[in-house]
């Protein structure tokens, strides 16, 4: 059991939270919930030792193992992807050599009655004591599935981590935690960077075999998935739900309900005394009730509400001109790099106004056959766009692509057009650039700034054609929200890259899955295609 104990933090005289309690116990599936800027990764930082409250302390057994995989993770070194995915036991390899070179030097000496041998003794007896207590492993064999079920192949195990994209990088670190069977797991933004089929392994795995969580995800599918708790931190206090992501939103209204009744009472019973005081303040014969409902009134603790944001938005994507019957044609299409080879002979159209998901490991080709559809890379075959297409295209680096003189608020008025540009600030704000943040420059933007940044532009660009390659990695959940009606009312051609399963619910009428070097097309919903896939998915990649 993990104690949080009036926990505090506060900087440059602003309190971020205080006051916080609360208890972690075995098999909790906590979801960590609030705006940006309420103190989320913070307090999970404080949890998994890695930052220092304010105040307050966090108390654990002994022996409790904390893992913590914090968003922006891995320095670079030298090692195999197997290598550095086994430092997870090096504290059991450490132990055994420790033990084997206590047990040379006994050999050696011949000191038997002396205070040093006895040292010795005692130590190997404490460290085999520990070691032999330890569960049977075959190490080797547990590292290969791990990474096997985060998507590595057997070829990938020998190659350098430093040859892999940070996505990647992240699953090694994952990896690394889930061989630990840690107490307890902190997640902060899990599933940014890897596949469907990668995140409903650790959604199995997290449900069924970890023991404590705590999570940050803006994923809804994920954290309804595996939680059974929702921590709300909010105006610098917390409130504990024994209920997941969507049962919570439920309590949450109704608690804000209460609070709004009861701050409407309240205030309804101050203005009350104040006109009391008011009218009779200076009549000698109510001094005493007019002195004594002043010190109540000064008293009074005042309710708040807490902070919620329903600004009601809509965008739609500007109207472009009517695109051909077929955006896209994909017609015996072969794609290879050197001897490896992406995908062979894809065959495949998509018709103007269809909906259409890419799905499958990474590595598999999606991005590779997005390329192709834009001309951006030689391939074998015929790769087409139809009559009168105009692409809009979002690119996993398309923050990179911004002009970082600009500001925000150019950036976006550069593309607005007619009413709409009343509402860039309205627009921005939904995308969290609010009071000045709308005057930085992009250059001064974080990464993940910048793609929301990238992600308003395209909002704003009149196309037909959409193609969306992991949107929704650095998006809040109203945000997602916001961007996902304008896709459900966008009237051309959407292709969508993405491991949101909540974010393509409703949106994909067809599933093109990218598999063993071959594009196949499915004539169903992503719902129905992850349903149907699920079961099979989770067995091979089973830990």
């Amino acid at each position: 059991m993990i104690t949080v104990d009036n926990l505090a933090v506060e900087f440059s005289g602003t309190t971020l939270f205080s006051d916080v309690n609360f208890v972690i116990n075995p098999n909790d599936k906590i979801a960590l919930m609030g705006k940006n800027g309420a103190g989320k990764s913070t307090m999970m930082k404080i949890v998994a030792g890695a930052q220092n409250p304010t105040r307050g302390k966090i108390s654990y057994p002994k022996e409790t193992v904390i893992a913590y995989l914090p968003q922006h993770l891995l320095t670079q070194d030298n090692n195999t992807v197997f290598e550095e995915a086994s430092k997870a036991f090096a504290h059991i390899f450490k132990m055994k050599n420790e033990m084997d070179a206590l047990n040379k030097a006994l050999e050696t000496r011949t000191d038997y009655e002396s205070d040093a041998y006895m040292s010795i003794i005692e130590k190997v007896s404490e460290l085999g004591e520990q070691f032999y207590a330890l569960e049977d492993v075959n190490y080797d064999a547990e590292v290969e599935k791990a990474l096997k079920g985060l998507g590595f192949k057997q070829e990938d195990f020998t190659r350098l981590t430093k040859e892999f994209s940070g996505g990647w990088r992240m699953r090694i670190e994952l990896a690394k935690i889930l061989l630990q069977k840690p107490d307890l797991i902190l997640l902060d933004e899990p599933t940014n960077h890897i596949d469907i089929e990668s995140v409903i392994w650790l959604e199995d795995f997290l449900v069924n075999k970890a023991n404590a969580v705590m999570v940050i995800s803006h994923d809804r599918a994920f954290i309804d998935n595996i939680t059974n708790r929702t921590i709300e931190v909010t105006m610098g206090r917390i409130y504990d739900y024994k209920a997941n992501y969507s049962h919570y939103l439920q309590l949450r209204e109704e608690r804000r309900t209460h609070q709004v009744k009861a701050y409407q009472e309240q205030q309804k019973y101050i203005a009350d005394n104040m006109a009391f005081i008011e009218r009779f303040k200076g009549t000698y014969s109510k001094t005493n009730q007019v002195s004594s409902r002043e010190r109540m009134l000064e008293k009074l603790e005042i309710i708040e509400i807490d902070e919620v944001d329903n600004a009601a938005l809509r965008l739609k994507f500007p109207s472009a001109q009517r695109s051909g019957d077929y955006p896209v044609l994909v017609e015996d299409l072969s794609k290879s790099y050197g001897e490896l080879s992406v995908f062979k002979n894809a065959s495949f159209s998509i018709a103007r106004g269809e909906k259409v998901s890419f799905v499958g490991r990474n590595g598999e080709g999606k991005s590779t056959m997005i390329k192709s559809i834009l001309g951006e890379i030689v391939v074998e075959g015929k790769c087409s766009l139809g009559h009168n297409v105009k692409v809009g295209y979002f690119a996993q680096n398309q923050a990179a692509l911004l002009d970082t003189e600009l500001t925000v608020f150019q950036t976006v008025d550069t593309v607005a057009k007619g009413d709409v540009r009343t509402q860039i600030k309205n627009i921005l704000g939904r995308f969290m650039f609010k009071g000045d943040d709308i005057e930085k420059k992009v250059s001064v933007l974080s990464g993940g700034e910048k793609t929301r940044l990238a992600m308003v532009k395209l909002l704003l660009e009149p196309v037909n054609l959409l193609i969306l390659d992991e949107p929704t990695n650095h998006l809040d959940l109203k945000s997602k929200d916001v961007l996902k009606e304008a896709l459900q009312s966008f009237d051309g051609t959407l292709i969508l890259v993405s491991h949101d399963r909540d974010f393509l619910q409703g949106l994909s009428q067809k599933v093109f899955e990218f598999k063993n070097k071959r594009v196949i097309e499915h004539f169903e919903t992503i719902d129905a295609f992850l349903e149907r896939n699920r079961i099979n998915s989770i067995k091979e990649m089973d830990l």
